[in-house]
Formats: C-alpha cells, structure tokens, sequence
C-alpha cells in the first residue's frame, strides 16, 4: 500500500484522456500557506500507510493553484503537504491530499510523478477589492472555502536560491517511488487567508492550526521535470 490508497477514484476508474508526458512548463497564479498543526491532525491526516511511521514535525503547507498554461490544459489544484518522511534513500516532503480540476491533470498527475491527485469542481472568483474566493467541491458536497488576498510590495523571486533537499518531493505510487525538483520563478508577495472551512473527512482542517505565513505568487512559471523512478524498498 502506498498513497493510491488515499484517493477517492482508482485509476483504472478514470477517463482516457491524451497522454502529456513529463518534463512540464507551467504558468499561472496561487497561494502558499504555512501553518503549525497539532499533532494530532498532522500525524493522522492522509498519510501513507508505509511512510506515516516516519512522519516528522508539525509544519504543512497547503497550497491553490491556478494555472493558465500547463501540457494537459488550464486547471486549478489544491494541495496539502504534511512534513518530511523516510523514502528509500533521503527524506522528503510528500504531496499527500491534492484536488485538482480536470481529469487530464488527475490522470498525467498520477502517471508522471506519483502524485495522488482527484478530481473536484472549483469556483473561483477574484473580486476587484483584491480578495480572492475559492470554493471546492465534489459531487455537491463543499471539501474547502477560502478567501485570500495579497498585501505590501511584490518582488522577483527565484526558486533556485532554496537548497534543492527542500524543493524536492517525493511520492509512492503503485509499488514505486518517484522523485522530483521542480524549479520556479515568478513575482511574490506577502498575503493573508481569511475565512476558512474545510471538511476534514476530505482534507485537512487548516483552521485547528496556526497559519505562520501567506504568500500570493503570480505571473511564475514552474518547471516540472522527469522524476527519478525506482521500485520501493523499504517498509516503515
């Protein structure tokens, strides 16, 4: 077992869609959320089963995406990312819990890099005083709310000042493990998140936390490379 267990429709359940192999280039807007969780939500909250044992720490992200451009077609995602567990060599942070809005980026997602991604409807709206709304759902049923909005002086940023250990992700996906480092740039600046709600049946609930930061990033362009694949080997 490994993170296919975690999503909501198997893969051999999904649609054919064209094939869009790796590497990809992607643009568009989104939002960073650091927060601090209790232990009890972040060592419990869409682990792997054969990676939960070796969980470390309290700080997750979570993150809304819209991208304008990608390989497969426009799409928005949400993500969530737990801190960093033990894969066969190094250990990584894992996107565990990740919805997106389309399901040619569900199915290249999981064929490409192992990422666990689902299919749900988004509404998003930016709102002319700034504020930004998402809304996801799926079949109906409300999964995340937010309302974000960027604040102060924007700023070029480039994601190859961060040491590589911390841009690279790992994933197990149906007996391997796939690793990853993708590199960005683009224009960031500080934000802040207001009302909130999640489900946490269906992800994680951000609000039994303390949000450390908010960043708005816009006009980036992300560089999604191969990812080195291998069978995995150990078993925690």
């Amino acid at each position: 077992m490994s993170n296919e267990i975690l999503v909501l429709e198997a893969s051999e359940a999904l649609p054919h869609v064209p094939l869009a192999p790796a590497p990809w280039r992607i643009t568009g807007n989104g939002y960073i959320v650091a927060a601090w969780m209790p232990r009890d939500v972040i060592d419990n909250a869409f682990l792997p089963p054969l990676l939960a044992r070796s969980h470390r720490g309290r700080l997750a992200l979570m993150m809304f995406v819209d991208y304008h451009e990608a390989p497969c077609g426009q799409y928005q995602e949400l993500l969530y990312i737990p801190g960093p567990m033990q894969f066969n060599e190094h250990r990584h942070r894992s996107i565990t819990r990740i919805f997106v809005s389309s399901y040619n980026s569900v199915v290249n997602g999981r064929r490409n890099w192992g990422i666990p991604m689902d299919k749900a409807d988004f509404k998003v709206r930016y709102g002319n005083d700034g504020v930004d709304h998402v809304c996801v759902s799926r079949h109906g049923h409300v999964i995340a709310e937010m309302s974000f909005k960027g604040r102060g002086p924007s700023m070029h940023f480039d994601a190859t000042v961060i040491p590589k250990f911390l841009r690279t992700l790992a994933q197990q996906w149906e007996g391997n493990e796939y690793i990853v480092t993708p590199e960005a740039d683009g224009i960031v600046q500080l934000g802040s998140i207001r009302a909130t709600s999640f489900d946490p049946v269906l992800f994680p609930d951000l609000n039994r936390g303390r949000i450390l930061g908010v960043v708005k990033v816009h006009s980036f362009t992300l560089m999604y490379p191969q990812a080195h694949v291998a069978p995995i080997r150990k078993r925690w």
